[in-house]
């Protein structure tokens, strides 16, 4: 079950973090650049940093979503960039996805999770089905977990009981956009791509376990 009142705590310290732009800047404009770097999976290095590594792809998560402004792109880019999975033009691709489409369904954090799972579990080969399963299976964990952390996969719900007392709709008008920043919405919402990022990771490290 979510504690709302911790949440709420946490929404606020990111409502007051001094964020260090500079170098989140150049830690996206050097991926947009160069790409997302392959890496080696070593999986007994992994397993003895797990907590450094939940940690760090958190932290990220929350500063890609305050600079991209974009919550399912901060969330995968966080878990893409950590095990150098796919490239930026999935992230390009994750562009409506904030509400689903701006809709008011579901959170971003939701869908970028469930892209970064797709990525490291998948294949592909469209004829791997085991690989499939797989990616389900990911899924069918992380999606649950979501909802227990933050009691809800839907953006409106999420925003009203965690982050604002009521759901703003930025993408509804500009007037909208201009409160919802006024609110200091990107940094408040960054609390949900930095939990994505962390549970999608905890699963991929659980399956080396």
């Amino acid at each position: 079950m979510a504690d709302y009142e911790a949440l709420r705590t946490r929404v606020q310290e990111l409502a007051e973090r001094v964020w260090d732009v500079p170098t989140i800047e150049a830690r996206i404009k050097k991926l947009s650049a160069e790409g997302i770097p392959k890496k080696t999976r070593n999986r007994n290095e992994i397993l003895a940093h797990k907590q450094q590594i939940l940690d760090r792809v958190q932290r990220r998560g929350e500063e890609y979503n305050f600079l991209a402004r974009n919550c399912p792109k901060g969330t995968a880019l966080a878990v893409m960039e950590e095990f150098g999975l796919g490239n930026m033009g999935i992230i390009k691709a994750l562009s409506p996805f904030p509400g689903f489409g701006g809709t008011g369904w579901m959170c971003g954090g939701v869908t970028g999770g469930l892209i970064a799972l797709g990525l490291y579990f998948g294949s592909d080969d469209m004829l791997d089905y085991e690989s499939t399963g797989a990616t389900i299976l990911a899924a069918r964990k992380f999606m649950p977990h979501f909802e227990e952390e933050l009691g809800s996969v839907l953006c409106p719900k999420i925003q009203e009981d965690v982050i604002f007392g009521r759901y703003m709709d930025p993408a509804a008008s500009e007037e909208n956009m201009e409160a919802f920043a006024r609110a200091k919405g990107f940094e408040k919402c960054s609390l949900v791509p930095g939990i994505g990022a962390r549970l999608a990771t905890e699963i991929i490290i659980e399956s080396l376990e």
